[in-house]
Order: structure tokens, then sequence, then C-alpha cells
């Protein structure tokens, strides 16, 4: 009799691990993934960009547009937005390699050739700048701003 005890609670024994296995209290809820961001993972930088430079914050802007063009080096606005505030701080060897990388992103275009050459006109560079402001006023139907550029050039 002593084995018949023991053989059945072994089978007893068996018998309460595998239900209990099979009704473990297992979290069945259904539950929602989190969506993709679809957003520009550089837009919230280049926001608070703008904010800082329309401030004249050009230390702050220069840190959050400079982020925003290493979180996506695609962003033509971010590299218009970091060359004028390195214009703005005086550091024209980076302005002038974020102008490069612009031309290389957007093109040559109007807006960008006038950047370029109101940048120049910050370094005292009158000829340079004159040369670029006439480029970007040949190519812009509404020239105002390429001919408040120009004006500043004959101002002492």
């Amino acid at each position: 009799m002593g084995q018949s005890k023991f053989a059945a609670l072994a089978a007893v024994a068996v018998v309460t691990i595998v239900t209990g296995c099979a009704t473990s209290s297992v979290d069945v809820t259904e539950t929602t993934s989190i969506a993709p961001a679809t957003t520009d993972i550089s837009g919230a930088d280049l926001v608070s960009g703008k904010t800082q430079f329309r401030e004249a914050n050009y230390g702050l802007a220069e840190k959050h547009f400079r982020k925003a063009v290493e979180l996506r080096s695609d962003n033509a606005e971010a590299w218009l937005g970091l060359a004028a505030s390195y214009d703005q701080l005086g550091r024209f060897d980076f302005a002038d390699r974020a102008y490069d990388q612009l031309v290389v992103v957007a093109g040559r275009r109007a807006h960008i050739v006038n950047n370029m050459g109101y940048s120049q006109l910050l370094r005292g560079n009158k000829k340079k700048a004159r040369e670029l402001l006439l480029e970007a006023k040949a190519g812009m139907t509404d020239t105002s701003v390429v001919d408040a550029n120009l004006a500043l050039m004959n101002k002492p």
C-alpha cells in the first residue's frame, strides 16, 4: 500500500503542476501600441531656434539649430537658421560651412544668396556683399529685403 500512496501523491502533484501552468494568470488584456512618431524629430529644435533667434538669443538659437541639423541633415530651414546664428555670433568660419551645406541641401536660391550677401556685409566685405546681393536681387520678384541690405552698404 505504501507504494500506491506514493504513486497517487505523485500523480496528484503532476496534475497540479500541469494544470497550474495551464491556468496560470496570464494577462490577456488587449493593449494599444504607441504609434511611431510621424512628425519631424528636429521640429521642436527648429521652433526653439527660431524663437531664440527672434529674441536675439543667438547662442541658444545656434544650439537648437545645430541640434536640428544633427537630427535631420536635410533640413534646409535649420541650416539657414544655423548660418544666420553664426553670423550674429561673429563666427563667420562656421557660417560659411553652414551656407555651403545649405546650398548642397537646397540649391543656390535667391533668399539664400541674400543671406550670404548679408553675412559678407557683417564682415565688412562690401565688394563681395554687393556681388551676392545683386545676384539675389536678380532672382527675386519682391526685392525689398535685398534693397534694404544694399542700402545698409551706403551707411557709414
